[in-house]
């Protein structure tokens, strides 16, 4: 049975959950201008409101992590898409700038509800050989949804400038009475149970951070910040980069994200699950950030609109086989923690998602290649240290075995 179909095609609604809470958050993307000039915000308030909700979920997301391990996947999911609706619909009420802030955090608690559960789900109800395929499928929904949404918000904004934010409440509504009515819960009442009795360290975010790094799977959460923090810092001053230095329109720079995510979405949708069964997550890894690193820094000489599309192109491909094959490893590492390591996941990527655009803002005001400079270092030094980290996991194998062997 197809992995779309099976469990009451359960894969189907965490792909249509997943795709609508991203396409939610890139609708802000087209009317965040008339928003500012109706609400009298300014770019500081913009920034600060943009980094609420990731700052939201990464905060919250090490504890949904937990709590979905406790009691099953589905009740998250379902609360989380019913609070991204409420987190919408604010934000299309709203009349004042705090209470956009309100609904942006809502929406971040909501992300950090959902997004690490539909990955714990993933876990539970694929085999270790279809894991890849399904964390593609995942991943090519979210990237879907942040590629689609912005256009669906330009065009419902012309029948006015909160249509939009009511659409998208709309209809994640009915997602999560979808899910409350069809999905099944992946995790048996037996090992829910079984997790609640396990004893309870009181942790705080540090804490986890800490636990984190004394794990075997740290390396893999390292990668999954670079990432994020690169691809943040890549796209936070791209139109910028292109408008100061080359000159390009808006439709020229919209032409060019559009293409390159279009076609990574496509990618892992496809022939990801096939790419990581036949070279394996380790060497698509290192490859990834090694030609990420490359074409990022590449794009600082690449003058003309062809060379530009064409290296873009390339970094967003490297970045979308990346990210699921870093949690492809992740979950595979994960045992018995899948909920944590999901958690955990979402938050590095909050964290970078937080750290980039900061970082980037301030690098451009400095240079205009900067940005692009610190997030080409930053993914070849995360490079050197996972190729590093893994043949010192094969030397202390060896020490282990030649020990073994010394005492027998």
């Amino acid at each position: 049975m197809s992995i779309l179909t099976r469990n009451r095609g359960a894969m189907l609604l965490l792909m249509l959950n997943i795709f609508l809470a991203f396409m939610g958050i890139g609708l802000v993307v087209p009317v965040l201008p008339k928003f500012i000039s109706e609400l009298g915000m300014n770019g500081s308030s913009m920034g600060l409101m943009v980094a609420a909700f990731a700052l939201t979920q990464l905060l919250l997301s090490p504890l949904s992590g937990k709590l979905s391990d406790r009691y099953g996947r589905k009740k998250l999911i379902v609360s989380g898409m019913f609070i991204f609706m409420l987190s919408e619909l604010v934000f299309g009420l709203a009349s004042s700038v705090p209470t956009l802030f309100v609904a942006r955090i809502m929406g971040g608690v909501g992300a950090a509800l959902l997004t690490p559960s539909i990955m714990a789900y993933v876990a539970d109800v694929t085999s270790f050989e279809e894991r890849g395929k399904g964390m593609g499928m995942i991943n090519a929904a979210i990237n879907t949804g942040f590629i689609i949404g912005p256009g669906i918000g330009g065009l419902l904004a012309a029948y006015g400038i909160r249509i939009p934010f009511f659409a998208a409440a709309g209809a994640a509504g009915i997602a999560a009475i979808l899910s409350l009515l069809v999905l099944p819960e992946s995790l048996s009442k037996e090992k829910q149970q079984y997790n609640r009795e396990l004893p309870r360290e009181k942790e705080n975010l540090l804490q986890q951070f800490a636990k984190s790094y004394q794990s075997p799977y740290f390396m893999g959460l390292l990668i999954v910040f670079v990432v994020a923090f690169g691809l943040a810092n890549f796209e936070t001053v791209f139109g910028l980069f292109v408008d100061h230095k080359y000159g390009f329109t808006p439709m020229d720079i919209a032409i060019i994200i559009t293409t390159g995510s279009i076609l990574g979405a496509v990618v892992q949708a496809t022939i990801f699950g096939w790419i990581i069964n036949r070279f394996g997550e380790k060497k698509v890894i290192h490859l990834c950030l090694a030609i990420g690193g490359l074409f990022i820094f590449l794009t600082l000489f690449a003058e003309q609109y062809v060379m530009i599309m064409l290296t873009t192109f390339i970094i967003f491909l490297a970045m979308d086989i990346l990210r699921p094959a870093v949690s492809t490893s992740l979950s595979r590492q994960a045992g018995d923690e899948q909920g944590f390591v999901a958690g955990m996941n979402s938050s590095y990527t909050s964290l970078g998602n937080v750290i980039g655009p900061l970082v980037a803002g301030l690098l451009f005001d400095v240079h205009i290649n900067m940005p692009y400079m610190v997030a080409a270092v930053a993914l070849f030094a995360c490079l050197v240290l996972s190729l590093r980290s893994k043949h010192a996991g094969k030397r202390h194998s060896t020490s282990l075995a030649a020990e073994q062997h010394r005492g027998g």
